[in-house]
């Protein structure tokens, strides 16, 4: 497993995690299949999980594949532990949870002994500051991510799910001690979607990113192989671009 926050030792294509947002089990398996070696990393969200999904987790990681479980855990702490140590049980390298405190608390005693590290997701990329403000949070998304930033670290998590636009200042805080997982991939030229904090692969990779997260721009692609190849490739442009900048 590589170390956290170590950018030299992931491969391109060991960086794109491909989102498998949809609600049929079968289509999913078989547009893993169609990507073939192209992708190593999947993430199952909730959706999928609610529609049958949750033990495609241990069907993908018993054929070499990373899975991401994305069901950002919020409850009260004993339910949160419990139910951390469960998804566990499914062979799941990464599980989100909400950035709160007692919550990230939970999860990091319920995976315990597992192998799986948790995410503690920041602020959901479709959330802008008027969002936050209407939600009555009492900071803007810079300073609410920056905040919860510094009590992951505390609380022992092992990395943040953050959208590229702040994921340099999300590195800064938290140094290599975390991963940094970033959501709301879009090629250059790509549509925006229900997205509103959003940036280009490089540009993600160039501000700190270890992992991307891209579903519809692979999942809905006339030829998905080729979109996560393309993809892949253009991680890899970033990567010797931020190399370099270090």
């Amino acid at each position: 497993m590589p170390r956290v926050g170590e950018l030299t030792t992931l491969a391109p294509r060991d960086r794109l995690i491909v989102a498998l947002d949809m609600p049929d089990v079968g289509d999913a398996r078989r547009l893993a299949e169609r990507i073939g070696d192209s992708a190593v990393f999947y993430k199952v969200g909730m959706e999928l999980a609610y529609g049958g999904g949750l033990p495609l987790v241990s069907e993908l990681a018993a054929a070499g594949k990373q899975v991401f479980l994305d069901l950002k855990l919020h409850d009260i702490p004993n339910t949160v532990e419990r139910a951390t140590a469960q998804a566990a049980k499914l062979g799941a390298r990464f599980l989100t949870v909400h950035a709160y405190p007692q919550t990230m608390r939970a999860a990091v005693a319920g995976a315990k002994g597992s192998g799986m590290q948790i995410l503690a997701v920041t602020v959901l990329t479709s959330y802008d500051d008027a969002d936050l403000f209407d939600a009555v949070y009492r900071f803007g998304v810079v300073e609410t991510v920056r905040r919860r930033a510094e009590q992951a670290l505390e609380l022992g998590v092992d990395g943040l799910v953050a959208s590229a636009e702040e994921a340099a200042m999300a590195r800064q805080t938290v140094g290599a001690e975390l991963l940094l997982v970033t959501p709301g991939i879009r090629p250059p030229g790509g549509t925006v979607g229900d997205q509103k904090r959003i940036a280009t692969p490089a540009e993600a990779i160039r501000n700190g990113a270890d992992y991307l997260v891209v579903g519809r721009p692979v999942t809905q692609a006339p030829d998905p192989r080729a979109a996560a190849e393309a993809i892949v490739a253009e991680i890899g442009q970033g990567q010797v671009a931020a190399t370099q900048f270090r």
